[in-house]
């Protein structure tokens, strides 16, 4: 349909406004609905309170979402940013939402020139980066960099950021501009001491990286300090290093490290779960290190160009103080892997493009959800029962296409590394009886069930409860909904101290060669399902889970295994020496 033929009030905002949010997927799914509705060419339409609910729910998104979510959601293939208010909104944000904003909107001439003075001095420096600007636009950015990359005072800074702002939900006021005015170029000050950069040829992530080596220059105490007068030439960079150990504290930061390697890595980032600067972990990694877990031979890149940079490998044991139990930080043993250039990703690889696809997805079959919502309530006027109820079963039908979406998006990050589980506390043995609990109405009308059996103890995993309880969903809604009237299916849970184990004696209708789960040929219709792509998907997804949580699931013959690792409390009593009795 061209944008001509549509309506004159488009109600797609107040649908996606309306929609059920309960959890975390939920909220980045509304905020990339959000994001390209606004973002569209067409986003005037509707009404204007529509628009200043949808900027404000916008608002309150980006304070629940993490950046780092906010920049992969608008980097999708697919998403459109051609409305310059939107583009306008999200300069203000965090740095890297606002970096992805500046690098994927699509914005006419006009709309730059009107735009680029009142963006933040931030995001104009993210804007340089890109090489597809018309020459008009690179020009003003251009004039206006000879204020940008100076350093100024802390009073003139502030102003800049904050002076002359427009309102955030100002539309009008952005797509219809006026003509630009010449921009006066101030007196040029010192630039920034971080051995003359020039910010407008170095990419950001460079720069980032400098500075970072110039805050943790400034970390380190001075172990050889020169005299001011008659100093000799410097010397010669060191040698490449090939190995060298580090000793962190709580917080991840390098408090000692060997001798020819102490003033480049002495405040270094190393150890921290959270993504650091210089310092670059895989996700099993980071997650090891939340969960405070020896690491092996993990995999290690260090920037910047400093003798310490290129890739590691990393062994790392945690140390607690002795009684209390606290953690105190990781001791380290890096050796150098040999350097190898780094695979250069695809442009549309096949996570991309599935996710692109589901983004496609998504947007009509919430817009049929709202509608057929809209007709089962009767909002705009009485409706026949019969309608009533054809309206309940297609949205029924929505609701379970979107939680399909859900899923093959979760196992598509999750199998891709770009997805790490919540972490917290849950008791797996709650988790798997409060599941037979709701599965039990079910299974009693066909006369089977479950036998759980349970042994040793502890049962705590270091998983969010609800992550815990989605995981036992998928295992055993499957083996239920496969159950043929009046079998039953053996369940063992066992704790030894270690680990969780759990077993389940799979159907005969899912029992298929070591190592994988057959298919039913003609699967039962009944009103259990773990989702609706099947048991097969289903326990691929539990798999990915359980392997992003430290875990794994193994399949034999007849029989499903789950073993997870036991979340190890903080007051664990330690030994008070080596080889002591009883310790």
């Amino acid at each position: 349909m061209q944008l001509d033929d549509r309506p004159a009030v488009d109600d797609r905002l107040s649908t996606v406004l309306r929609m059920r949010i309960g959890s975390a997927a939920g909220e980045r799914t509304q905020f990339r609905q959000l994001l390209d509705l606004l973002g569209s060419a067409s986003a005037k339409t509707g009404k204007a309170g529509s628009h200043n609910d949808a900027y404000a729910r916008l608002e309150q998104l980006q304070a629940t979402i993490t950046p780092d979510g906010q920049g992969r959601i608008l980097r999708e293939p697919g998403l459109r940013l051609r409305n310059p208010a939107l583009v306008a909104f999200l300069a203000d944000g965090h740095s890297q939402a606002a970096a992805a904003a500046m690098a994927t909107a699509t914005l006419n001439e006009r709309q730059w020139q009107a735009l680029i003075p009142d963006l933040p001095v931030t995001a104009r420096g993210f804007l340089r980066n890109r090489r597809d600007l018309p020459v008009g636009v690179q020009r003003t950015l251009k004039e206006l960099g000879v204020g940008d990359l100076a350093l100024t005072d802390k009073n003139t800074a502030a102003t800049e950021n904050t002076a002359a702002k427009p309102p955030r939900f100002a539309d009008a006021a952005i797509e219809q501009p006026a003509a630009l005015a010449p921009v006066p170029a101030p007196a040029p000050t010192p630039p920034l001491p971080l051995n003359k950069i020039d910010e407008s040829t170095q990419p950001i992530g460079a720069l980032i990286e400098r500075i970072e080596q110039f805050r943790t220059a400034r970390r380190m105490p001075v172990l050889a300090p020169r005299l001011p007068l008659g100093d000799a030439a410097p010397s010669p960079a060191p040698a490449r290093v090939e190995g060298f150990e580090a000793v962190t504290d709580a917080s991840g930061q390098v408090t000692w490290a060997s001798v020819p390697v102490a003033p480049q890595v002495v405040g270094m980032i190393l150890t921290s779960p959270q993504p650091a600067v210089l310092a670059r972990h895989g996700p099993a990694s980071l997650v090891a290190m939340r969960r405070r877990q020896p690491i092996h031979a993990a995999a290690l890149t260090i920037g910047g160009e400093t003798p310490v940079s290129g890739h590691w490998r990393m062994d790392a044991t945690p140390a607690f103080t002795q009684g209390v139990g606290a953690f105190t930080g990781y001791r380290c043993r890096l050796m150098r892997m040999a350097d190898t250039p780094q695979a250069v990703s695809p442009v549309d690889s096949s996570e991309d493009r599935m996710r692109q696809v589901l983004h496609e997805l998504r947007t009509p079959v919430n817009a049929i959800q709202g509608f057929a919502e809209i007709i089962q309530q009767q909002l705009f006027g009485t409706v026949p029962h019969e309608y009533r109820a054809q309206a309940a079963a297609i949205a029924g039908d929505a609701a379970k296409l979107l939680a399909g979406f859900e899923d093959l998006d979760r196992l598509a990050r999750l199998e891709s590394g770009a997805l790490v589980p919540e972490t917290g506390e849950a008791d797996l043995r709650a988790a798997v009886t409060d599941t037979m609990a709701r599965l039990e109405p079910g299974l009693a009308a066909r006369s089977s069930g479950f036998d759980l059996k349970v042994a040793g103890s502890p049962f705590t995993v270091d998983l969010d409860r609800s992550a815990a309880m989605a995981l036992c969903w998928r295992i055993l809604a499957s083996a239920a909904g496969a159950l043929a009237a009046d079998e039953r299916a053996a369940i063992a849970l066992t704790g030894d101290g270690k680990a969780v184990t759990l077993d389940v004696s799979l159907p005969a209708s899912l029992q298929g060669a070591a190592g994988t789960v057959k298919p039913a040929a003609t699967p039962p219709r009944t009103a259990i399902s773990a989702g609706m792509f099947g048991p097969q998907f289903a326990f691929r997804l539990a798999t990915a889970e359980a392997k992003a949580a430290g875990g794994e699931i193994i399949y034999f013959n007849d029989k499903l295994r789950l073993t997870l690792p036991i979340l190890t409390g903080q007051n664990f009593a330690h030994s008070k020496g080596k080889g002591e009795a009883g310790a």
